[in-house]
């Protein structure tokens, strides 16, 4: 009786032990790890290949996690994105119509769009916000219009004729912005040649004069906003005596453009001399200058 119950203890013990290892390890991780390669790949060797090749996070993501049920036996083969994602994001995956984007869940970042907008706004409130807030004709297209493909940042040359020959969008960007292009600003370093694409006649100006704004570049009076006209007190002060500036309150009047300093054309004002402005261009001192506008004042 004794070596009977010994014989059977030696056999169940073994049953015990397999039975205790077995429950503390799910069948399902060791079945799932193996399932794509092993199986699933035989008669779907495309989505596997795809989540292989482009499924991002989804490539740790064993088939039957998602697919938990195969025709004809069950005939939902897939389950609800927001199953696993609403986790993660709640408000984007509270979103319906996951596929209408991510068209092949094996592949997720391979994003498409229809002509949608409202539902970019989640993730780009801050664009959407800029079109809406900008009226433009940009505000009255869809986003897929130039994001047909998720990231995709088009040329702007595809809808728009560029100002010179060769310009690509890094050199739109440098004054408009896409989704608000209509309020121009530029950074206080912009090259004076691209200003010089839209303002030929400015930027061929103060290219060929002689004056010492020659140097200047456009942003230099023309800050940080498109149609900023200054003053030229800003830079200059008061460099004439009150009379003077009393009697030609706007400075233009005397000194032409100010892309062009002092060189007139043959209907100068009256009193304005050729020499005048030569005298000013070779470097006359304020005393001699000052005279010279007396003299002027005498004679009106």
């Amino acid at each position: 009786m004794k070596i009977t119950r010994a014989v059977f203890f030696l056999l169940i013990f073994p049953l015990i032990v397999g039975i205790a290892v077995f429950s503390a390890y799910p069948v399902t991780s060791a079945a799932q790890s193996e399932f794509p390669s092993q199986d699933c790949a035989g008669c779907h060797a495309g989505p596997v290949n795809d989540v292989k090749a482009s499924g991002g996070r989804h490539r740790a993501v064993p088939c039957i996690a998602c697919h938990l049920g195969h025709p004809p036996k069950s005939h939902k083969a897939y389950q609800n994105c927001n199953r696993c994602h609403l986790k993660v994001r709640q408000d984007h995956f509270k979103l319906e119509n996951c596929l209408g984007c991510h068209k092949n869940p094996h592949t997720p970042l391979n994003i498409t769009f229809a002509d949608i907008k409202d539902i970019c706004v989640d993730c780009h409130a801050a664009q959407v916000a800029q079109l809406r807030d900008h009226k433009s004709k940009h505000t009255a297209v869809g986003c897929a219009t130039c994001h047909n493909v998720h990231g995709k940042k088009p040329e702007c040359t595809q809808c728009h004729k560029p100002h010179t020959t060769g310009m690509v969008s890094t050199v739109c960007r440098l004054c408009h912005k896409a989704h608000m292009p209509m309020p121009v600003t530029y950074a206080s370093d912009i090259p004076s040649k691209e200003c010089g694409a839209c303002h030929k006649k400015a930027f061929d100006d103060l290219t060929a004069t002689q004056s010492r704004h020659k140097p200047l570049s456009c942003s230099a009076c023309h800050t940080d906003k498109h149609k900023v006209v200054p003053s030229c007190e800003g830079c200059h002060g008061s460099p004439h005596p009150q009379g003077i500036m009393a009697k030609f309150p706007k400075c233009g009047g005397c000194h032409n453009i100010a892309h062009d300093l002092n060189n007139w054309p043959d209907d100068r004002p009256a009193g304005i001399t050729q020499k005048s402005t030569e005298d000013k261009a070779v470097g006359q001192t304020v005393s001699q200058q000052r005279r010279r506008e007396d003299e002027i004042t005498k004679k009106q």
